[in-house]
């Protein structure tokens, strides 16, 4: 039997999880946000997690030998662990977080690119490439 699923529902369902799309914009009507390529909405469990982190246990992730770096780098590997399974990655070791794509592009640009291309080959792009996708 399948399941009829109300759109607006959904929608609105949704945009509860994302404080900023559950305000009304200037005119009075739901934001719309369509900038996610250069910054994307945080999910209040995101930025619960952020604050909590912030407030209670703030310290470098692998690098403190204390109390405070032990409970970062355990939730660190927990969040690690969890996406693994999401991605059905072999190895939670295949999951590396950076600061956004334009890092993550950057990273396999440089690790791959040097070790693979040589002088004189050529890459082709399209003129609607992303900015991050010339600059490596």
């Amino acid at each position: 039997m399948s399941q009829i699923i109300d759109l607006a529902t959904a929608v609105s369902a949704l945009r509860c999880d994302f404080p900023l799309l559950g305000q009304p914009g200037p005119d009075g009507r739901p934001h719309v946000y369509l900038d996610s390529g250069a910054t994307s909405q945080k999910p209040a469990c995101v930025i619960e997690k952020e604050a909590e982190v912030y407030r209670l246990y703030n310290a470098n992730v692998h690098r403190g030998v204390h109390a405070l770096g032990d409970r970062v780098t355990g939730e660190f590997e927990q969040a690690r662990q969890a996406v693994r399974e999401l991605l059905n990655a072999p190895e939670a070791e295949e999951v590396v977080f950076t600061a956004g794509t334009t890092a993550s592009l950057n990273i396999i640009a440089l690790g791959w690119g040097g070790a693979v291309l040589q002088p004189g080959d050529e890459i082709l792009l399209n003129e609607a490439e992303h900015h991050a996708n010339l600059v490596p």
